[in-house]
C-alpha cells in the first residue's frame, strides 16, 4: 500500500470502558487479535505480534475463511504515547515504510470510564459504504467495542 497524501478519513467511537483497557487492546498481542479484522474474516492462527514502542514493529494475517485468501499487514510505530496517542505505518509487510498510509489513534478518557476514540488514516481513502477499507475498519470497531463489553462485565 502506497500512501496517497490527500486520501484520508476519520472514524470516532466511544467505548464503554477505561482508557487503560482500550489502549491494551490496540497494544497487546492477545488483545489485537481478537479484533484486528471485519465481522467475516479471521485472524491467522499465530500471526499477531505487536513491539508498540517507537521504532517497533507490528504484523498480522487476515484471512477470509470463505476462499482463503490472505491479506498480511505490517507496520511500525512512529509514536507512542500510553495511554493517549499511537501512530504507526499501515502497509503490506516489505512495503517502504516512508510511503506507507498513516494511522493515529488518539484515546481521551470520559465520565462514567468511557473512553473517546479518535481513528484517522491518512494516505488512504474511505468513505461510509465503500465495501473496503473504511467499511473494514468500521466493522473492526463494532468487535473492538463487543470484546471490551465482555471484558468489564
Amino acid at each position: 500500500m502506497t500512501a496517497q497524501t490527500d486520501a484520508q478519513f476519520t472514524i470516532t467511537r466511544i467505548f464503554d470502558a477505561p482508557r487503560e483497557l482500550v489502549w491494551q487492546a490496540w497494544t497487546e498481542s492477545a488483545d489485537a487479535a481478537e479484533w484486528w479484522h471485519p465481522r467475516g474474516i479471521v485472524i491467522k492462527d499465530g500471526s499477531v505480534s505487536v513491539d508498540a514502542r517507537p521504532g517497533g514493529r507490528y504484523a498480522y494475517t487476515m484471512v477470509n475463511p470463505v476462499d482463503g485468501s490472505e491479506y498480511p499487514t505490517a507496520g511500525v510505530y512512529r509514536e507512542v504515547d500510553p495511554p493517549r496517542r499511537l501512530v504507526f505505518t499501515w502497509a503490506s509487510p516489505g512495503d517502504p515504510d516512508e510511503t506507507a498510509p498513516v494511522i493515529t489513534v488518539d484515546l481521551r478518557e470520559l465520565d462514567g470510564e468511557r473512553t473517546e476514540m479518535l481513528f484517522h488514516l491518512r494516505g488512504f481513502p474511505g468513505a461510509p459504504g465503500d465495501e473496503n477499507v473504511y467499511d473494514g475498519w468500521d466493522s473492526a470497531f463494532d468487535l473492538l467495542g463487543e470484546q471490551l463489553s465482555a471484558r468489564i462485565r
